[in-house]
């Protein structure tokens, strides 16, 4: 390891610490300052705690991308991070989620923290090490700081500084001329960090731009710079498309028949996973990229059992052997599929038998989302 590495410092505890914390994030960004504290100096909050966050606006029902969330959020409690969750209100508002409708935005907030207990396990809840919290931006905006920090954090950028962060909220960059209030969402994400005195900022790749937005105003502010790690984007189920740059290729709840919603019983994962894109020879698939992120993590292995008129059950327990399995004609597509399907109706079993008791919640996201 060279001296100039920012973990070159901390003792082997540490740097396993570290390792364990970010494993499965696909880019982690100013690791020094979670070196630094591990090597003796201050948290964001001046104390030993590191805190880490996530924000997501509460705007629909789940799908396969939050299991991958989770396996950071489960990674960093279990190195003794406290980690928020922050249930993004009015960034959903801004954003024109629901129509604007608060209650709805509320409602949505009340599933996507049940959603993430069941996912997790039901982890303790508090501020202390290895717990969690689930925090509504609405309660962080009412700190009398919170409004001076996004001014501070609007101040001396440029409208196209600003525009180019608009992939966060999943929109192009020249699509809000008329919406004012779109222009301040990466001031309010990056205020939510500072006042909330987060040590480790995390997300998709998407929410990159926001992060690196984040760390030019804290270099301008001499703020504590939170070190940023992204988790892999899962591609939604019809194949890439778009600009790979704004994640226009990525699984997105906005269109269901393109996604994996946690809630998809058997019969519809098997009829949504039979359409998916799978070309012999192309590793580009969310088929496989659900296996390496999502079934092998969990289960260790992917079985397939083909009909016996076609051939014999074989077992993978990494991404290169299913897939050259499936290039070299020994797995057939359709059978990797079913597979797949398979796979995820056992990974997602948990969701289903907690839901099948919240019936009232159900049944309220289904009207809000005009879904089933």
């Amino acid at each position: 390891m060279s001296d100039q590495d920012p973990l070159y410092n901390l003792d082997e505890e540490s740097r396993e610490a570290v390792q364990n914390m970010f494993s499965g994030c696909e880019e982690v960004v100013g690791v020094e300052h979670v070196a630094s504290v591990l090597s003796g100096a201050p948290s964001h909050s001046g104390d030993a705690q590191l805190v880490a966050y996530i924000g997501l606006e509460p705007s629909g029902k789940a799908h396969l991308g939050w299991a991958i969330l989770s396996d950071t959020i489960r990674n960093l409690l279990d190195s003794n991070v406290n980690v928020i969750v922050l249930l993004a209100d009015w960034h959903a508002w801004v954003n024109d989620k629901f129509g604007r409708d608060m209650e709805k935005i509320s409602l949505a907030g009340d599933y996507m923290t049940e959603v993430f207990r069941t996912l997790l396990g039901n982890p303790p809840e508090g501020e202390g090490p290895g717990q969690i919290r689930f925090i509504r931006a609405s309660e962080v905006m009412d700190s009398g700081k919170y409004w001076e920090r996004v001014l501070r954090c609007s101040k001396n950028m440029s409208l196209s500084r600003v525009r180019r962060t608009f992939s966060i909220m999943g929109r192009e960059e020249d699509s809000s001329d008329h919406d004012l209030s779109a222009f301040y969402y990466p001031a309010l994400q990056a205020a939510d960090i500072f006042e909330l005195k987060i040590d480790i900022a995390f997300g998709g790749m998407d929410q990159r731009k926001a992060h690196m937005y984040m760390r030019e105003v804290a270099d301008r502010n001499g703020w504590t710079k939170a070190t940023c790690i992204h988790t892999p984007m899962l591609s939604g189920l019809k194949g890439p498309g778009g600009r790979m740059d704004s994640f226009d290729h990525k699984m997105s709840k906005s269109d269901p028949n393109n996604a994996i919603l946690l809630h998809d019983d058997h019969d519809l994962l098997k009829k949504k996973i039979k359409k998916a894109f799978l070309e012999v020879g192309n590793p580009s698939s969310a088929i496989f990229e659900i296996v390496e992120h999502v079934i092998l993590p969990r289960l260790g292995s992917v079985k397939v059992i083909p009909d016996p008129k076609y051939g014999v059950p074989s077992e993978y327990t990494d991404l290169h052997s299913f897939s050259s399995a499936v290039s070299e004609g020994t797995v057939h597509p359709l059978d990797a599929k079913m597979a797949v399907a398979d796979a995820l109706a056992e990974v997602l079993a948990p969701i289903s038998e907690h839901f099948s008791s919240r019936t009232e919640l159900m049944s309220a996201m289904n009207s809000i989302t005009g879904s089933q």
